[in-house]
């Protein structure tokens, strides 16, 4: 049992590695409510050089991988963008998931954001509830909602966001983007 783990492990390595990467990204994140530049940029960098390395020693072309990788990178940006230029996300949560994407390429990261949508409603809800305020948020997401509606300017909404922040109750994102992601990771079988 402990050889085939020990296997899959070492077969799956760059899984791990983004696992291991999100794990202490979340804690931080969980702290300080941002995630670092110094996590977020080399883990972009290194997944750029792993995935042209990795093809180019399997005969596929360095610039195959590099591609592959640059293109998952985009889709890690693309996911969370959109929230982050209407104020609804950190830029950290951002880069992490183009992270992700640099590792793990275009399939992987968009199932693994799948799933870390669901955990992070999920997360959400908890945190709704146990601090009893839903008619509160309730309220908040009708207002939202509305001005994304009306308003459809980002930079407003931005401004917006930013002057409602003290008032809200913050999900620190790099929770659900690790939990999401390596429970994809795990049900897909990528880690043994």
């Amino acid at each position: 049992m402990f050889e085939t783990l020990f296997d899959g492990i070492v077969q799956n390595w760059p899984y791990w590695v983004v696992s291991i990467v999100l794990v202490v990204a979340a804690v931080i994140d969980g702290i300080k409510l941002k995630v670092p530049n110094w996590i977020t940029f080399p883990m972009i960098m290194t997944g750029w050089a792993y995935s042209a390395i990795a093809y180019g020693v399997a005969g596929d072309g360095w610039y195959a991988g590099l591609g592959w990788s640059l293109a998952g990178t985009a889709v890690g940006l693309a996911l969370l963008l959109p929230a982050y230029a209407i104020g609804g996300m950190g830029a950290g949560d951002v880069k992490l998931l183009a992270g992700v994407g640099a590792w793990v390429h275009c399939e992987n990261t968009f199932f693994g954001f799948c799933v870390s949508v669901v955990i992070g409603g999920l997360i959400a809800v908890g945190q709704i509830i146990y601090t009893r305020g839903i008619k509160k948020h309730s309220s908040q997401f009708m207002s939202i909602l509305n001005e994304i509606v009306t308003i459809r300017n980002p930079d407003t909404l931005a401004q917006i966001a930013a002057d409602r922040k003290p008032t809200m109750t913050l999900l620190p994102y790099g929770i659900p983007i690790a939990i999401g992601t390596i429970l994809y990771f795990a049900c897909s079988g990528l880690l043994v």
